[in-house]
């Protein structure tokens, strides 16, 4: 008779929380971006394997409209929180089947820096609560090797924010990103990304 081999349970290894930085992708006057971001937070806020970083494109009004030759320091900043998070959320709203274009210069001012990392969105709008400005981010974050998420959240600006310190949507997102975060933020260490 063949013994069966016994299963050990799997054991949950400690890690350091993931470092995420949320990005506020509207500088519009009037936006709802930092309401629906600080919605965001505090959804997120019970979660001990994250470390959220807010970067509001609204504090980079010195971010240059057009790309010069040399970097400016509101650039290199912008790439630094890049290049320190280990993941990223991006709330964006959706204008014109899109996103806007200040989120998408801010975005080209990093390349390297995204690479091999996870990229969930919340993004809001009316009956499309935002995808179609996901699906054209998906297309922009798979050219800068970067993992876009599956699952999104989607906010309808008709309806109210959902109440309650959690939100389904919320944590199937986040639950995902610490999933790739975890294992590119291993693999990143432990095998450069090529490219």
């Amino acid at each position: 008779m063949t013994q069966q081999p016994t299963q050990q349970p799997m054991q949950e290894p400690t890690q350091e929380p993931l470092t995420v930085t949320v990005i506020v992708g509207s500088t519009r006057e009037g936006r709802v971006g930092g309401t629906v971001a600080r919605w965001f937070l505090e959804c997120a806020a019970h979660r001990e394997d994250l470390e959220l970083n807010l970067v509001d494109l609204l504090d980079y009004e010195d971010l240059p409209a057009r790309y010069p030759l040399t970097p400016t320091e509101a650039m290199l900043r912008f790439t630094r929180h890049v290049d320190r998070a280990d993941g990223f959320v991006v709330v964006t709203p959706e204008y014109n089947r899109s996103f806007p274009a200040g989120l998408k210069q801010a975005i080209d001012f990093a390349y390297d820096e995204w690479h091999a990392k996870p990229v969930g969105f919340v993004s809001y709008g009316y009956s499309s609560h935002g995808l179609h400005a996901v699906e054209q981010l998906r297309a922009v974050f798979t050219e800068l090797h970067a993992m876009s998420l599956r699952d999104s959240v989607g906010l309808n600006l008709v309806d109210e924010l959902p109440r309650g310190p959690e939100s389904r949507a919320v944590t199937t997102m986040l639950d995902q990103l610490v999933w790739w975060g975890r294992a590119l933020r291993e693999a990143r260490a432990t095998d450069p990304y090529p490219c």
